[in-house]
């Protein structure tokens, strides 16, 4: 029987069937990358927090379109109480969130860089230790 050959030049999925089991790989922030918030974005948020637009922008945004983060890089609103499922506004989560990876696999376990990169700044925020015990 002939092997099948993938379609991508990735072992991995395109689906996101990870994503529900990933600490928040995603949510924190890489040097040059941007997370983009129209305005849809900070009024659903508005509405999720039963807040005004102005004061998600006071509260959560930096600059005019992206979320505040903390030391670490990672999102402002990212729980580190629990080990998945981390985004604590999931239902109102911005659309650049919602449709990553964009339909390609996700790129923290496609690219052993970027998760050597990640992976001991969520260990210290789930653990309080470095990862690389």
């Amino acid at each position: 029987m002939p092997s099948q050959k993938p379609t991508s030049a990735s072992p991995l999925p395109t689906n996101r069937t990870y994503c529900n089991f990933c600490p928040g790989y995603c949510c924190y922030r890489l040097k040059g990358s941007t997370l983009l918030l129209d305005a849809l974005d900070i009024n659903r948020l508005a509405r999720h927090f039963e807040i005004s637009d102005g004061e998600v922008r006071k509260r959560y945004i930096e600059g005019k379109n992206t979320f505040k983060t903390r030391e670490d890089g990672s999102c402002i609103l990212l729980s580190n109480e629990r080990m998945c499922k981390r985004c604590s506004v999931h239902l109102a989560r911005p659309l650049q969130c919602r449709e990553f990876p964009y339909g390609l696999p996700c790129p923290y376990l496609d690219r052993p860089d970027l998760l050597e990169e990640i992976q001991p700044r969520v260990e210290q925020a789930l653990y309080g230790k470095e990862g690389n015990d």
